[in-house]
């Protein structure tokens, strides 16, 4: 699964997004244009295809429903990876014998994880989703780094989420709170189940086994919408098109960017994504939060900056090494 490894502290994301980027980029290869791109750049509009994948998906809703379109863009995403790696099934199914129960449980958490997630879009603002979610990979952080000064951080979080419940007065729906809550614990649990993964399974092969899994996981779910799907031509082409900005794109130019980034730096620009939701909501979903809606999505990003520039353990080298690119 991993050609490079990200320690959990560095960023809360990096570590997450890292585990997922060798896939797309092996066989299609950096172009001229990619290497010739600023690493920041190529971060950034990875980061706005996400959000703007997020955002398409939720036009979706009315039609397919939150858990139809989230199973559906998981699907195309493991026969994605299954695609580029069909010649090694039964090294791939070696793999899962072996380490049963611990794929069983990475697969299940990037299930659930993407489901839950999808599930509070359908409810909240993509912003305040996001915000709240980051707390998931924040804890994973601050534990692993197990530095008193991160307390603060992870109490200016804990602000930046207590003032988006109604326990603060804002006016959001409860059921997406805890769901968007829920998609943070996925996360965290992705996360660390992806480093006991690297050190068990050599490579990708983690990161594929549990893309399918999840897949199976969520099929139940895109059976009764995959006859819309396949009726409707623009239903499909949306589709692929959240699939494509939500996975595909991004992790092909993440992977390029990291290759010439310090850790710290993504982790910084990926600290941003909260932020960067609450605009594509409000500029493509018409979404509106009020102030106070505001300031704690500017707590949640300042927290996981905080972590990230105050991690001691960080190198200044890029997150792919030279001797850990793939051939």
């Amino acid at each position: 699964m991993v050609r490079y490894r990200l320690p959990e502290s560095q960023g809360p994301i990096a570590f997450h997004n890292a585990q997922m980027i060798p896939d797309v980029h092996r066989h299609a290869g950096s172009t001229a244009i990619l290497q010739s791109t600023s690493p920041v750049v190529l971060v950034c509009i990875s980061i706005l295809g996400i959000q703007l994948g997020a955002a398409f998906a939720v036009t979706l809703f009315p039609a397919l429903g939150a858990e139809g379109v989230v199973a559906l863009r998981v699907l195309l995403a493991a026969i994605f990876i299954g695609m580029t790696v069909y010649r090694r099934v039964p090294e791939l199914i070696r793999v899962v014998r072996e380490n049963f129960m611990l794929t069983s449980l990475f697969g299940t958490s990037m299930a659930a994880m993407n489901l839950f997630f999808y599930m509070a879009l359908d409810r909240i603002p993509l912003g305040a989703v996001v915000a709240i979610e980051f707390c998931g990979p924040l804890g994973v952080a601050v534990y692993n780094a197990k530095r008193p000064h991160h307390v603060i951080w992870v109490l200016l979080a804990l602000v930046g989420v207590f003032l988006l419940s109604p326990f603060s007065g804002a006016d959001l729906n409860l059921s997406g709170i805890v769901f968007a809550m829920l998609a943070g614990l996925g996360w965290a649990l992705f996360i660390i189940l992806a480093g006991r993964l690297n050190k068990r399974i050599e490579g990708h092969d983690g990161l594929i086994v549990g893309m399918v899994i999840a897949g199976f996981c969520l099929f139940p779910l895109a059976v009764p919408v995959i006859p819309t799907v396949v009726a409707s031509l623009d239903l499909l082409l949306w589709v692929v098109l959240v699939a494509l900005l939500s996975t595909a794109i991004p992790f092909t130019l993440e992977y390029e960017a990291l290759k010439r980034i310090p850790p710290r730096v993504y982790g910084v620009l990926v600290s941003l994504e909260p932020a960067v939701a609450l605009m594509v909501g409000a500029l493509i979903l018409h979404e509106r939060i009020a102030f106070q809606g505001v300031v704690a999505v500017a707590c949640v990003v300042v927290a996981a900056i905080g972590i990230t520039v105050t991690d001691r353990r960080d190198r200044d080298v890029p997150v792919i090494e030279d001797n850990e690119r793939i051939q």
